[in-house]
């Protein structure tokens, strides 16, 4: 029993006999594996088929149990795919939601000869620094802090750090630390995800603090 693409970063939790839970070192992360070295039949489903079915079963499933399908993947070679479905919900997502949301897609792909070779099921979170996989990402994360790299430049620039203002149609509003504010349309986003803004952790860590002090004062 193997675990495909694993990192030093992953820590294993629970080890059965074809599943296996992860996380990673800061529990931003929670990573539910299945079937590491199951193999299936031929078929003749192109990847792009592939993907879209397995998102639709991990949509179907995830609906009924409240959760949040982020984004589906198919990754690896040929001979040994990676599977990886990202949920979300909120108050964020336990590794029960995960294992749940695995053992749906299992029961479809056991009896569908979909992936025409062996490979590994992931579900996991998005991490706290999610990636934004489409423009419905942006416009649910209006005013948080996000890094966005553009397929052209503006001014010279193609990579940016700040804060996503407005989204109106495809075009996003978007107030760079540097550069200030800008615009730009998401087709030509390359690739974009959240940062954590530490500025924003510290001021709520000094008001948690303070509201501490007031409250053991006499």
């Amino acid at each position: 029993m193997r675990k495909s693409h694993a990192t030093a970063s992953d820590l294993a939790l629970f080890a059965g006999s074809d599943r296996m839970f992860f996380a990673d070192e800061g529990w931003n992360t929670l990573k539910w594996v299945s079937h590491p070295l199951f193999i299936l039949l031929e078929s003749k489903m192109d990847k792009h088929l592939i993907t879209e079915r397995i998102a639709n079963i991990a949509a179907q499933v995830a609906a009924a149990n409240g959760i949040e399908i982020v984004h589906v993947e198919l990754a690896g070679t040929k001979r040994d795919a990676v599977v990886r479905v990202y949920v979300d919900k909120d108050g964020g997502v336990t590794l029960d939601d995960c294992s749940l949301v695995s053992h749906g897609i299992d029961d479809v792909l056991d009896t569908e000869d979909i992936i025409p070779s062996r490979y590994v099921l992931e579900v996991s979170s998005p991490g706290i620094e999610r990636q934004l996989y489409s423009l419905s990402d942006f416009v649910k994360f209006i005013g948080a802090l996000a890094k966005v790299k553009l397929k052209k430049d503006i001014d010279g620039q193609r990579a940016f750090v700040g804060t996503i203002i407005e989204v109106e149609g495809s075009k996003i509003g978007f107030e760079d630390r540097t550069k200030g504010d800008l615009t730009f349309d998401y087709s030509d986003v390359e690739k974009a995800n959240l940062r954590i803004d530490l500025s924003k952790e510290f001021r709520s860590k000094q008001t948690e603090v303070s509201t501490q002090n007031i409250k053991a004062k006499p």
